[in-house]
């Protein structure tokens, strides 16, 4: 009797580990991971490369910036005007609104910027772009923009470009007093001058 009670238990036992076994693998079968995003989200830094540089003890200024940002694709279609409508707040890039964390004061269209986080949108028009400053980050897209949150506006000129920019680029450029701000895309680039406050 004994050895039928131990035959059965050790049935239950191997039943038991290879439903488990089996329920196990199709559960693994079954994950499908999400599709690359058509607009990949990416980092821009000042100064450029920091992580990099960092790690190669390279790193000869602090980290003052940094910009997340998704990078939409022009794809054959008009960009300034009919994709991203003049007049309206844009989230400078797509899907989520475009992040800049600062990790000292700054001065921008000589206003100071505090250190910190903030959502970055813009109102691009054909002869001037209005950048923005915002309180409130983590926001997808600007369907949620509220001007009450604004820390500080700039006016920037736009220019046309020969060449057009099929992915929407944001990057920082060295200069004397601090660092320009570049957005491309499509043939407009747009510059906003950062000065550092030493």
């Amino acid at each position: 009797m004994k050895r039928k009670v131990i035959f059965f238990a050790a049935l239950v036992v191997t039943s038991v580990i290879a439903i488990s076994v089996a329920v196990n693998a199709q559960m693994a079968v079954q994950f499908t991971a999400p599709p690359l995003d058509k607009s990949p989200m990416d980092v821009s830094y000042y100064p450029a490369n920091f992580p990099i540089l960092k790690i190669q003890n390279k790193a000869t200024e602090p980290l003052i910036a940094r910009v997340i940002y998704s990078r939409p694709q022009k794809n054959g279609r008009v960009v300034f005007g009919e994709l991203v409508e003049y007049g309206k707040v844009w989230r400078l890039g797509a899907n989520e609104a475009t992040e800049i964390e600062l990790y000292k004061d700054v001065k921008i269209d000589n206003k100071l910027l505090k250190k910190g986080r903030y959502t970055m949108y813009a109102i691009p028009n054909p002869d001037k772009w209005t950048l923005i400053f915002n309180k409130e980050t983590d926001i997808w897209g600007a369907f949620q923009y509220d001007e009450k949150k604004d820390v500080l506006r700039a006016d920037i000129k736009p220019e046309i470009q020969q060449d057009p920019v099929e992915v929407f680029t944001l990057v920082f450029d060295k200069t004397e007093s601090g660092a320009n701000m570049i957005m491309a895309w499509d043939n407009v680039k747009a510059t906003l001058p950062i000065t550092f406050i030493k």
